[in-house]
């Protein structure tokens, strides 16, 4: 195996995955999100992110931030829809003070009043900064859109409104009903010996309480829809899409092959070829599948000036037809297996990002497939199962709409 598990009394797991480097990458992911919220506190997720960093028991803001600084080390953190993660990189020697840094941001931030006050001001500009962006915009509100009503449409940087009303009250109500023990897991991807690493885990986390919970998580319901909405843009902007397959659905892979074919990474997918390349009316245009615990985002993001849009939208619904009622050829279907296989592979390169997948693998299916099993998965989808895939995912009558124009004069 070339990942090691340990486990605390209390649930919490250690993940080691073996590395020659002399750099280490380290996370903590904690299965709780944006959408773990309670109604009206939108952003509460990611209000806490940010206030982990502001003061624990023992030690300053400028404390924590040079903790790992000073020692050429970098501190970092994110929140999605479903976790929360703080993630470092440094050299080999100084473990102990990154696990000791994590455990004390985690389970002992103070949450002073004076720097949630404060780091609210900070968060309201990020969410202006988002607003100013159209790109960024549309993904939020289609999201809003695709989860009407649901906890997984929610802005995971909140409202305005809604982070404004947070109180430290708050903070510590989302902590003690959401940070699952059993559902929190440090990965460590460096040089160590392992029983040595599971010591100096034990020191730091053996000591945590145990609180196991189980987060009310419940499954949308979609209603497709057609939404236009003018701004002050000079480009339109428009995302297409649907619910899609969760991380547990047999058809997960074939989703994942199906996207990256469409409009995944690099020049040569199906609508960078078709949209950009050949009628040169979109300098953007991606698809992207986001599996979740018990659903799924498939979308097709394009922006090109208004005179171009509605082209731009034929055409891509001219492609989504095609994979509905063409079987795809074996030769394309082979390729399209080399390049999603050599993408994986290549993404070995980035151990920060390899770590903190294993570790929500380790969260979401007790276990972590190797790279030749996700090869395998890759290569067992068949044409039949594409041509399923793309009439279920791609129907249009199950696809909605979000398109940004702009105002006219």
């Amino acid at each position: 195996m070339d990942y090691q598990v340990f486990t605390l009394p209390n649930g919490i797991r250690l993940l080691y995955k073996p590395s020659e480097s002399s750099i280490t990458h380290a996370c903590i992911v904690i299965n709780a999100g944006s959408r773990d919220e309670p109604e009206s506190k939108d952003g509460l997720a990611h209000f806490i992110e940010h206030l982990l960093f502001k003061r624990t028991e023992r030690r300053s803001t400028r404390q924590i931030l040079n903790y790992l600084e000073d020692i050429g080390g970098d501190l970092n953190a994110y929140t999605t829809k479903e976790y929360t993660c703080i993630h470092a990189s440094f050299l080999n020697p100084y473990l102990s003070r990154a696990l000791d840094l994590f455990e004390d941001l985690v389970f002992h931030s103070a949450f002073p009043v004076k720097e949630i006050e404060k780091e609210k001001s900070v968060i309201l500009d990020e969410i202006a900064s988002y607003q100013d962006q159209p790109e960024e915009a549309i993904q939020d509100d289609f999201e809003d859109m695709l989860f009407a009503g649901h906890a997984l449409g929610r802005n995971i940087l909140g409202t305005s409104e809604s982070v404004k009303g947070l109180h430290r009250e708050d903070v510590f109500s989302f902590l003690s009903s959401c940070y699952n023990t059993e559902e929190i897991v440090i990965g460590v991807s460096g040089n160590y010996d392992f029983k040595k690493l599971t010591r100096v885990f034990s020191k730091y986390y053996n000591g945590i309480p145990h609180n196991r919970i189980t987060l009310q998580r419940n499954a949308p319901q979609h209603k497709a829809e057609t939404k236009r909405v003018e701004k002050a843009i000079a480009q339109t902007h428009c995302v297409l899409g649907n619910h899609a397959y969760s991380i547990h659905h047999p058809h997960k892979t074939g989703l994942l092959l199906l996207n990256n074919i469409l409009g995944g990474s690099g020049m040569s997918s199906v609508l960078n070829l078709t949209i950009r390349e050949k009628y040169g009316i979109a300098y953007t245009i991606e698809s992207n599948y986001t599996p979740l615990s018990d659903s799924g985002i498939f979308s097709i993001y394009f922006g090109t000036d208004a005179e171009k849009a509605e082209k731009a939208l034929s055409l891509v619904n001219k492609q989504l037809k095609l994979l509905r009622e063409n079987k795809m050829t074996d030769l394309t279907l082979e390729r399209a297996k080399k390049k999603l296989n050599g993408l994986v592979a290549l993404a070995e390169d980035n151990r920060l990002g390899v770590i903190i997948a294993m570790a929500k693998s380790l969260i979401d299916y007790n276990k972590v497939d190797s790279l030749n099993e996700v090869f395998d998965k890759v290569n067992n989808v068949t044409s039949v199962q594409l041509l399923e895939i793309a009439n279920e995912i791609c129907s249009p009558a199950a696809m909605s709409t979000l398109m940004f124009e702009p105002e006219e004069d």
